[in-house]
């Protein structure tokens, strides 16, 4: 099947089809945005085989079924090549195909999927596990992967891993800016990278929402940050706007791969989605530090002093074990994030997040310090079914009783 790669603006969905590409014999791209000749192709009829003589005498590039991968970048900009795309399945399966495109969900929304006759996968910033690799560290992720959770690290080993977390809570899983910080490690060159990327995900305000909701989206843009780790109030993020007005917004930016929601989940079984409750939710930006960006924060502390910095950025913290969830999900799957509340007079109770791991339910706790866990105690005790909890900090692995301790630079190991 020809497959649909998604993701928010930036991610490098583009440069990881063109790595791929070389993986072939021959690789031929068509970016619809700037060669609008080649949508033209497309308008005719859908018969792939004539389109695919067309696009080659067009690019002058062998386009062989077998051979050849055909990358449709910016697809959003030709919509008939997005309704042609079920018909290379039916009609030229032997053709590799991928396609892409910023802000793709809002095309694929009006006229519809090829439902069954293509394939997604999803695409978010880097993993903690990729910002190593980039970085030359791949050892380390190597050694992670294949550890034993109960036993911890050589103090040493565990010490360089949080200085590693805290250059990426700094930098973020963005592709320019990580390059950028292992070019030079300068964060005042990533810092400039972040506040053109805010800039140009504003810019991308008009291309989905109205001329009157624009104004709604900035504002809920803004405060998904400050709002991090609470349970999302329409009110909350601006007093004088009314949640119907704001509501569409957070939709919006949610489809963009902006936002990411974090619903309210009884946890008793899988699926997860099953007990979600569409009412009380949370959400997290989807970069770290982008959201540490749009907030001001001094995040250079993260590389002056992480140890600190742990303890006194919870939210920022937990922001990162969602994005890290979902980075590390199935990618053939929209990723969804789930946690476990419960409002009672003098017996409330929050866990950060509920995750699926073999087929049960797995409380998880997010703690900047070494804080009690008493929700994720309350948790096992009522979920008989749950085997284990995990409390994920920055203290090394261990074990007590059902409770898990792994450090955040870890988490990534223990979702699989």
């Amino acid at each position: 099947m020809p497959l649909i790669l998604k993701g928010a603006r930036q991610v490098g969905k583009s440069w990881l089809v063109r790595e791929f590409g070389r993986e072939f014999e021959n690789y031929v791209e068509v970016n619809f945005e700037f060669d609008l000749a080649a949508a033209s192709l497309f308008q005719k009829d859908h018969d792939p085989r004539r389109i695919v003589r067309d696009l080659s005498l067009l690019t002058g590039h062998d386009i062989l079924p077998g051979k050849t991968l055909l990358f449709l970048d910016e697809i959003q900009e030709c919509r008939e090549a997005i309704v042609s795309l079920r018909y290379f399945y039916e009609l030229l399966p032997e053709l590799h195909v991928v396609a892409a495109g910023s802000l793709l969900e809002f095309a694929l929304d009006e006229i519809g999927a090829p439902v069954g006759r293509v394939e997604f996968a999803y695409l978010y910033p880097l993993s903690f596990a990729e910002f190593l690799d980039a970085a030359g560290e791949g050892r380390l992720a190597k050694m992670l992967a294949e550890h034993n959770d109960e036993e911890p690290l050589a103090p040493a080993l565990h010490q360089k891993l949080l200085t590693l977390l805290g250059e990426y809570m700094a930098v973020g899983g963005m592709p320019a800016a990580v390059a950028r910080w292992v070019e030079r490690r300068d964060l005042k060159e990533c810092m400039k990278i972040h506040r053109t990327l805010i800039e140009t995900f504003r810019q991308d305000f008009g291309k989905y929402a109205s001329k009157h909701r624009q104004k709604y989206v900035d504002i809920v843009f803004a405060a998904v940050p400050r709002l991090a780790g609470r349970k999302f109030v329409y009110a909350a993020a601006a007093p004088d706007v009314r949640s119907r007005e704001l509501r569409p917004a957070l939709e919006l930016l949610e489809k963009a791969g902006l936002v990411h929601t974090v619903r309210n989940c009884a946890g008793n079984g899988i699926p997860l989605g099953a007990e979600a409750d569409p009412v009380y939710f949370k959400a997290i930006f989807f970069d770290v530090a982008l959201m540490q960006a749009l907030l001001g924060l001094e995040y250079g502390a993260w590389l002056l002093d992480p140890g600190a910095a742990f303890v006194n950025r919870g939210a920022v913290c937990e922001s990162f074990a969602g994005q890290e969830l979902l980075a590390c999900a199935d990618p053939g799957r929209k990723g969804e994030l789930f946690y476990w509340a419960r409002d009672k007079r003098g017996s409330s109770a929050e866990v950060d997040y509920l995750i699926e791991v073999r087929g049960a339910v797995v409380p998880l706790e997010v703690k900047s310090g070494n804080s009690h866990v008493k929700s994720l105690r309350l948790f096992l005790s009522e979920k008989k079914k749950s085997p284990y909890g995990m409390l994920c900090s920055s203290r090394e692995f261990s074990r007590s009783g059902n409770v898990r301790v792994v450090p955040l630079y870890a988490l990534w190991t223990c979702c699989r």
